[in-house]
This record gives structure tokens, sequence and C-alpha cells, in this order.
């Protein structure tokens, strides 16, 4: 009898299919964790915030985490960014951000008229995420290069996080 056939090479061959399932499910399985923050919640305070673009996003976070109410670096975080934009750019733009899995809310128009003047109008990108200095600045980083590249400006960022318990 081959040593390649027989029941052993069976179990090796069953051996191999666990073990690629056992891959498969860690790889693909839905992770299991808390609920994703709601963004629409109405108790959601501002736990950091950082409007003076020579200011580091470590500097901005160390300061809300003694704040009160306090940053919780473990915790998401809505991470939003204030922009101004030419009203006639900003759905191009939130378009562009949207690919990063932001979204556009209004927050009002600079200048006199609504969001389809030609005016300036001040909005926010936000979406959820877990904070940390690295991936606000370069977040931080992508905004003001997209108002930039739209003919606008990225006036500061924000961070919203649901009262401690």
């Amino acid at each position: 009898m081959s040593k390649s056939s027989g029941p052993n090479k069976r179990a090796a061959r069953t051996g191999q299919a666990a073990t690629a399932e056992r891959w498969w499910k860690r790889l693909f399985a839905r992770r299991s964790g808390p609920n994703p923050l709601d963004a629409t919640r109405e108790d959601l305070v501002v736990v950091v915030a950082s409007f003076d673009d020579a200011e580091a996003c470590s500097t901005a976070l160390a300061r809300g985490e003694a704040g009160e109410p306090a940053w919780r670096p473990l915790e998401q975080a809505v991470l939003r960014h204030h922009l101004t934009l030419p009203a006639a750019v900003v759905e191009d733009a939130a378009s562009i951000a949207a690919q990063d899995d932001y979204l556009l809310v209004y927050d009002e128009p600079v200048a006199a008229g609504s969001p389809d003047s030609s005016g300036p109008v001040n909005v926010l990108f936000q979406r959820i995420q877990v904070l940390d200095a690295l991936h606000c600045s370069q977040e931080r980083s992508r905004m003001a290069g997209l108002a930039q590249r739209h003919g606008g400006v990225c006036t500061g960022w924000d961070a919203l996080q649901s009262p401690p318990d």
C-alpha cells in the first residue's frame, strides 16, 4: 500500500479543509463588537476641537482628553471637518469625500442666498471613526487638500461623542 493513499490521506485532506474553513471564517466573518455610533443622536457633545492650522492633532486630542467632557480615545467619535466652499462645487467635493465614507452636512450660507447661489457655503463633512492623532492628522490634511482644490478653505475640525455613562 502506498503512503499517499488510505485513511491517512483522507485525514490529511479533512484537516486541510478544516484549516481552510477556519481561515475563511476568520477572514470574512462579521466582527461582533459594539454598535456603531449614531451621528444623528441628540445627546452627542463636542469633546475636542481645533480651528488653529498650527496646532497638531496630538495636542488638540491631549487637551480634549483632559477637558470636560473628556474625549475617550478607545470609543468611536463623529469626526467633523468644517469647510467653506463655493456653492457651485459643494456636490463635487461631497462625491469625492464620500469615497472615504464622509457625509455632507450643510451648516449655513456665508453670504446671503441659498446653497444654490454662487456664494460661499459653510459645510461639514463627517464620518464615524475611532480617533487617534495619526489618522486625525491624515484626515485633516485630506480635507484641507479637498477644500483647496475646490477653491475653498478648511477652517477646522471637531469630534463628538456621547456623554459618558
